[in-house]
């Protein structure tokens, strides 16, 4: 049987039939996961448990205002935080064990303030071993955040565990490595470690011997990435590589992502279940988001190639709220229900064409592309087709692939569909090829293509500038000028905003020689101000929550060659990144 009529029978008892590979463009030398990396990556949904001093008081930040007689969690149940994890087919919980204020979940003689010194358990319990044995029956990994920071040694929110009195340093730099010692090493395999806005205490030593196993999240030693977003949502292209000098940095983002990069940091998209607030009360429960709204997350994260970190928020009694629970339950029946059947798939195939044949004509509106990520992000450009009419018609276009690439198209019958890589970087290893066919899709304001309608009068984030100061020629002295700029009125929450200086004469007599960004009076973390590639411009990384009282301000000094004054505008907007 020659090779032609073998393809033709082969294709019309329904199976799959793909080209034949064209040469790489150019050898791979790519960027790879490492094997913890790669673990890591597989689980796509983990559970964040956010639960604190700030629980009782109603608020994102603790301010100390809580006895600690009155933290007393009586129903506190770690198995029934791992039940709600798996409802929805999260694979690790990740346990804020420490927040800002220094309270600690554990047992700790680095501090006076922590779950020892509470009447929970009459001082004897210890929250953190407790959620480390749950996770170990019910099969899922543990991750840790322990804040930097500690208000109570005087290294607040966004120092990355700087202290505002040089002389604590020191002693301070050695309460905070005994502490990740201790949440390293008493309670079994940690899978992930979180440095929440970087790190600027040398931990790397500690990192080494007792988180091999584990990913990194911010800090100079990071190997995973915040989107630069608490929308959930990642935006595309959303590559995995970027480069090592990037990575270095502790804060890089999904905005530096680049095929080409020497570094390897996948992307975590992080987002609240109420609507924007972290912590319990009952005013928060009214936030919840809806079924939609989560449905729409899932496609911009797991289906952008991320992993999705979901948050959950334990009550004062120590329990995630019933209504909670139903939502996680329907999240995870949701993506159940629409990615467990294939109307037809293949897997394990290399090549830059492969071509699925159906079982019979079907209507399908959902591609699910993976590629073997496990050797570098050789796709660079794709497009899926359906044959429709006796001839083939495009169904979705794409770039980045990664882990997985979810396509959203209008329902369309077929009988074949095609998937053909049309730029790549080496010989693409297609890991799977899967289409569907999802039912009453528009529910809720949910479009077909998974993108939630802006409620009426809304704006997107990246809609335009807003004026946010200025300078004048009563600003100069001696050609030099010092502004004080509070970004605060347009910072409504954690993200990336770009900042440009606009002189209005002559803009290369500007130059900027001092720029400071400052979260509540201090400095913040190096890294979370960077130069940008347009003139005067710059990226604001505000990785806190925003509350009413948090302030981000820049300070700032011009000087203009030549010229004894001048004048301009500052702008602001959001960084468009989803």
């Amino acid at each position: 049987m020659s090779p032609n009529l073998l393809l033709l029978v082969l294709a019309s008892a329904g199976l799959v039939v793909f080209a034949a590979a064209q040469s790489p463009v150019e050898p791979a030398r790519l960027a790879r996961p490492t094997p913890q990396q790669y673990v890591w990556h597989e689980q796509e949904r983990i559970m964040f448990v956010c639960l604190d001093p700030a629980t009782w008081q109603g608020r994102e930040y603790d301010n100390h205002s809580t006895p600690l007689s009155a933290i007393n969690p009586l129903k506190l149940d770690t198995d029934q935080w791992c039940r709600a994890a798996q409802l929805w087919g999260a694979k690790q919980i990740l346990f804020v064990a420490k927040h800002t204020g220094g309270f600690c979940w554990w047992h700790t003689e680095t501090t006076t303030y922590g779950i020892k010194e509470t009447a929970w358990k009459g001082g004897q319990g210890d929250v953190l071993a407790e959620l480390a044995a749950s996770c170990r029956r019910r099969g899922l990994a543990l991750g840790i955040y322990v804040y930097p920071g500690d208000d109570t040694w005087g290294a607040p929110m966004g120092s990355g565990g700087r202290t505002k009195d040089p002389a604590k340093q020191e002693a301070y730099n050695r309460v905070f490595r005994q502490q990740l010692t201790e949440v390293l090493t008493r309670y079994g395999k940690i899978t992930e470690v979180w440095f929440d806005g970087s790190c600027v205490i040398d931990v790397s030593d500690i990192l080494r011997q007792h988180a091999a196993d584990a990913v990194i999240f911010q800090g100079p030693q990071a190997t995973i990435r915040w989107p630069g977003t608490e929308s959930g949502k990642l935006p595309y292209p959303a590559w995995n590589a970027l480069s090592s000098q990037d990575l270095k940095t502790g804060v890089a983002t999904a905005a530096h992502g680049n095929p080409d990069g020497d570094a390897w940091a996948p992307l975590e998209a992080d987002t609240t279940l109420y609507n924007h607030n972290w912590f319990w009360s009952a005013e928060n429960e009214k936030k919840r988001k809806s079924l939609e709204e989560l449905m729409d997350i899932y496609y911009k994260s797991a289906g952008h190639g991320g992993v999705l970190l979901l948050n959950s928020s334990p009550n004062t009694d120590g329990l995630i709220p019933e209504g909670d629970l139903k939502l996680y339950q329907a999240f995870g029946r949701e993506i159940e229900r629409r990615f467990r059947e294939p109307v037809a798939e293949v897997s394990d195939r290399r090549g830059s064409s492969v071509e699925l044949a159906l079982p019979r004509p079907s209507p399908i509106n959902r591609a699910v592309v993976m590629e073997d990520y496990r050797e570098g992000e050789r796709i660079r450009e794709y497009a899926v087709e359906g044959y429709v009419d006796g001839q083939w018609r495009a169904l979705a276009t794409g770039s980045s692939v990664g882990r997985k690439k979810i396509d959203v198209f209008p329902p369309v019958q077929v009988s074949r569909v095609r998937l053909r890589v049309t730029r790549f970087a080496a010989e693409p290893i297609i890991r799977r090829l899967a289409v569907f066919h999802v039912t009453e899709l528009s529910q809720g304001g949910t479009h077909a293509d998974g993108a939630t309608t802006p409620a009426s009068g809304s704006s997107l984030d990246s809609s335009g500038w807003q004026r946010c100061g200025a300078w004048a020629p009563p600003s100069f002295r001696d050609g030099k000028a010092a502004l004080d700029v509070d970004l605060s009125p347009f910072i409504p929450q954690p993200g990336q905003y770009e900042v440009r200086f606009e002189p209005t004469t002559d803009s290369s007599a500007l130059r900027i020689t001092q720029l400071t960004l400052l979260y509540e009076g201090e400095a913040a973390t190096p890294g979370l101000l960077t130069p940008l590639s347009a003139p005067h411009t710059f990226n604001v990384n505000r990785t806190a929550q925003v509350t009413s009282e948090t302030t981000s301000k820049l300070q700032v000094e011009l000087t203009l060659d030549g010229k004894p004054d001048g004048e301009g505008t500052i702008w602001i907007r959001r960084r468009p990144t989803e």
